[in-house]
This record gives structure tokens, C-alpha cells and sequence, in this order.
């Protein structure tokens, strides 16, 4: 099994950046797709960014131009530094990992991570 482990979250004035990490252990690495997604109160859960083991990115459109997935894939780790925070970021992040490139949806991810808070003030 595999474990997704974020940190970074906070409290962050608008116009501030925070970086998120998602370190992943156990059996079953590497993980051909990571990613985030978030979910705000009484909003459903969405796309934030993901990236393949081979550098391929993604984005939703929310936050294309503001944030920025990366990965060591040495470290088994992914990260996401996000600029530009709006009071609309704010959300629960969850780290997640589509084991084999079949399809970085809700349903077809295989792992999550517990969520950190990221809150955005005005």
C-alpha cells in the first residue's frame, strides 16, 4: 500500500504564496500520476494540478498561470507552489496518485492523502 503524506498548508493573506508537499512511501512506487485536488464547503472536490512521472502537466482552469506542480521522482515527491492566492483558494488540499496513466479523474485515482487546509484572507 501506499501512503501520501502533504504539509505546507496554512493561513495566507491574498496576493501571498504557499508551497504544498505530498511525499509518497510504501509499496507500489513509483506512481505514474500526482497530483492535487480540493474541495471547498459545500463545493465538490476539483482538479488542481497533477503531473505524470515523465513531466507532463495539468491544470485547472482556476488556477492556470498562478500555481506550479513539480516533482522529484527520486524523492517520490510533488510539490505545488501556489502565487497569486485569492480568498477562492481556500479549500482542503488532498495529495493524490494514479498508479498507471489510466486516467487522473476522481474515481480513477488510487491513493489520497488526508487534506491540508489552505485559507486565503482578504
Amino acid at each position: 500500500q501506499v501512503q501520501l503524506v502533504e504539509s505546507g498548508g496554512g493561513l495566507v493573506q491574498a496576493g501571498g504564496s504557499l508551497r504544498l508537499s505530498c511525499a509518497a512511501s510504501g509499496n507500489g512506487l513509483p506512481i505514474n500520476t500526482m497530483g492535487w485536488y480540493r474541495q471547498a464547503p459545500g463545493k465538490s472536490r476539483e482538479l488542481v494540478a497533477s503531473i505524470t512521472i515523465g513531466g507532463t502537466t495539468a491544470y485547472g482552469d482556476s488556477v492556470k498561470g498562478r500555481f506550479t506542480i513539480s516533482r522529484d521522482n527520486a524523492k517520490n515527491t510533488v510539490y505545488l507552489q501556489m502565487d497569486s492566492l485569492k480568498p477562492e483558494d481556500t479549500a482542503i488540499y488532498y495529495c493524490a496518485g494514479e498508479r498507471y496513466g489510466l486516467g487522473y479523474t476522481p474515481i480513477g485515482v488510487d491513493y489520497w492523502g488526508q487534506g491540508t487546509q489552505v485559507t486565503v484572507s482578504t
